[in-house]
């Protein structure tokens, strides 16, 4: 048995951000993640002119401490997405830590996404450690495949931890924007040290790339043919490629 090297896991070379089409359709978990996640590649977007609109999933009420936090939380995305000049930013306040995945809220993502008509659509890699970050993944992943051959290109982001990824992209540029807005989330930064992962994530991105570049962000584009699978045969495949197995 002989396992895949290391270039073919990850690649040796930055990309252009994944879809250069625009517009972009990112789907955040909680207020927040989507600065933590993919803040550089959104801020480059914008300043190449491709709209971004955020649909914030969850209400982030669990979030920390303290009263009127979801007020509060809405109130830090909004001054984020000022920051990351974001086209729009849409609350679907669904239960933090209480995401269903049923089809009728994927129904209700895909008749978002049909409304919006993205040239791509982002949500959060399928390994991530929060269960809304994996809950928000299968929920898109399904609204995609209820849009059928006219779905957008779907692309997974990291926010906090590594997840299959087919697509670095060089944030250097755009890594003042990135810790700008991050900064925004005075109520998340004063519970953990969201800010130095972060930092942390997309310094360690930058292992395979050429000595140049200083910080980079992870993305998976998934093909049409792999909306034929659930997301949960998809990640099966992967690994089992992975170990030749």
């Amino acid at each position: 048995m002989s396992l895949l090297l290391e270039y073919q896991l990850l690649p040796y070379e930055t990309e252009p951000l994944p879809h250069l089409s625009g517009p972009w359709l990112v789907f955040a978990p909680h207020p927040d993640d989507e600065s933590f996640g993919m803040g550089g590649s959104i801020a480059k977007a914008v300043a190449m002119g491709i709209a971004v609109d955020l649909i914030v999933v969850t209400d982030g009420a669990l979030g920390g401490p303290g009263s009127n936090l979801v007020e509060r939380r809405q109130q830090e995305v909004r001054a984020a997405a000022q920051v990351l000049g974001l086209h729009s930013v849409q609350f679907l306040g669904e239960p933090d830590r209480g995401l269903k995945t049923d089809d009728s809220l994927a129904l209700q993502l895909a008749a978002i996404i049909t409304q919006h008509k993205p040239a791509a659509v982002f949500f959060p890699g399928v390994l991530e450690l929060h269960p809304d970050h994996r809950s928000t993944a299968l929920l898109v992943w399904r609204s995609l495949q209820l849009i059928g051959a006219q779905a957008p290109q779907a692309i997974a982001y990291e926010i906090t931890g590594q997840c299959p990824a087919n697509c670095l992209v060089d944030i250097s540029i755009a890594m003042a924007i990135k810790q700008q807005a991050m900064e925004c989330y005075v109520s998340q930064l004063g519970e953990k040290h969201y800010q130095a992962v972060v930092c942390a994530l997309n310094l360690l991105r930058t292992l395979t790339l050429p000595a140049g570049v200083q910080w980079a962000e992870a993305f998976y584009r998934y093909g049409q043919a792999d909306l034929a699978l659930s997301l949960q045969e998809w990640i099966t495949q992967r690994m089992a490629a992975m170990l030749r197995v």
